[in-house]
């Protein structure tokens, strides 16, 4: 199959702008023929990872390459077995996660070797124009696209979140597809790109009162497992859901099933009516979702293990300002159990304003740690001797298992802060 390419972007693949940005065109184009696509689209909104110093990445170069960051972009990023000189990139590009806290990584056991990988990231960031968020949640701290805008997004719970809570378009993209978009300013137009695929799949009629965090986590985890990577529209909500409420949602069902879209009647921008939501066709299966289902999704991550928790994960995704806010009230004039660590983590524009508010050091007062730029599972950051963890999050207790190799209860916010204060998990489906 043959692309469609405009006279810009045939001269940027003959090299009229660099080898590096016609490497980046030709990655594209071929990765755009391998999924179909006809043609590619202008984006000026890519959020992607460099990944040179997430843990292991750089073992696949030669020890002179390893801080050459134009050689380590090149390979991990561009697949380019040529050192490449990288140019700044011509799209607003956000970085994702980063392997550490840089102000935390003695308490999360990071070694010199990585803090100076991280700076050598940052240094390259700085030098190419890649903004340095370091979230999981860039449309929480200054990146929020608007509805219809083409974006070149990785993290699954990121673009689920602004596929359907703002109708923004991006697939979940990768590192590479990610990395050349951010210096051509062009994706391949495909998949829900392309306004007739956004449409419904699956119609769920949630008969459970959905509310708190928690509720709505396993609603995304048990509609994950359901519809896979279709896309689910819900009816019988109750009111407009909180954005966090939103985020866990997603990133539950992004998980499960590798759902990017969804659909809320009344609620997301492109579902005012069933119709509308559906592009008048039928649903191809309708789901219920109720106490039952809630219950088989609940005892998929609580089958009775060991209730002496080491080590407490809040924030993940990242955790707004109103959850730190929450935590700190949980915390205020307690302790945490000598044999339990609390770690929560958020953006770092967003933890300068819980240190602004006094949230940070009423959790360090209690023992607790907000950290940023990083997150336990991707960083494979956690306390020594963990064996048993607890999470408010459904993504985090999917990837904590298969990951690090924990034990891991899953629960509410307050019951994960009850058992880093009493050290022992007491959670239930109340």
């Amino acid at each position: 199959m043959t692309m469609i390419l405009t006279d810009d972007e045939q001269a940027i693949l003959a090299g009229k702008e660099g080898e590096a940005r016609a490497h980046a065109m030709d990655l594209l184009v071929r990765y755009g023929k391998a999924l179909g696509a006809e043609r590619l689209v202008d984006t000026n909104n890519v959020c992607g990872g460099v990944v040179g110093s997430l843990p292991g990445r750089r073992d696949v170069l030669p020890p002179d390459k390893k801080m050459d960051m134009d050689a380590v972009f090149s390979l991990l990023n561009l697949d380019s077995d040529k050192t490449l000189k990288i140019p700044p990139v011509k799209a607003n590009t956000y970085k994702l996660i980063e392997a550490m806290d840089p102000d935390l990584y003695k308490v999360q056991r990071v070694s010199e070797e990585t803090r100076r990988l991280v700076e050598n990231t940052s240094e390259f960031c700085k030098r190419v124009g890649i903004q340095q968020s370091n979230t999981c949640t860039p449309y929480q701290v200054g990146n929020v696209p608007v509805f219809g805008e083409h974006c070149a997004w990785m993290e699954s719970s990121a673009v689920v979140y602004i596929n359907s809570v703002i109708g923004a378009r991006s697939n979940v993209e990768g590192a590479h597809s990610t990395a050349a978009a951010a210096l051509v300013g062009k994706i391949p137009y495909w998949g829900y790109h392309i306004p007739e695929n956004r449409f419904g799949t699956h119609l769920v009629e949630v008969e459970y009162p959905v509310d708190d965090m928690l509720d709505w986590g396993l609603l995304g985890y048990y509609l994950g497992e359901m519809v896979h990577e279709n896309i689910p529209v819900l009816t019988g909500l109750s009111g407009v859901p909180h954005a966090d409420k939103l985020k866990h949602f997603g990133a539950s069902a992004a998980s499960s099933g590798g759902v990017e879209m969804y659909h809320l009647i009344g609620i997301t921008p492109e579902a005012p009516t069933l119709e509308a939501a559906f592009g008048g066709s039928k649903p191809v299966e309708t789901l219920r979702f109720g106490a039952g289902e809630r219950k088989t999704a609940y005892e998929y991550f609580n089958t009775g293990r060991d209730p002496n928790v080491d080590f407490v994960m809040l924030g993940c995704p990242h955790a707004s300002l109103e959850q730190v806010q929450l935590v700190a009230g949980l915390l205020e004039g307690k302790k945490l159990s000598e044999n339990t660590d609390l770690w929560m983590f958020t953006p770092r524009a967003l933890k300068t304003e819980a240190d602004r508010m006094g949230y940070t050091k009423t959790l360090e007062m209690a023992g607790a740690y907000l950290m940023t730029d990083s997150c336990a599972a991707l960083s494979k950051v956690f306390p020594e001797g963990t064996k048993v963890a607890a999470t408010d999050s459904c993504k985090q207790a999917h990837y904590l298992p298969a990951i690090l190799g924990f034990e891991t209860w899953l629960g509410t916010t307050e019951q994960c802060v009850q058992a880093a204060i009493s050290g022992r998990w007491q959670g239930d489906l109340s």
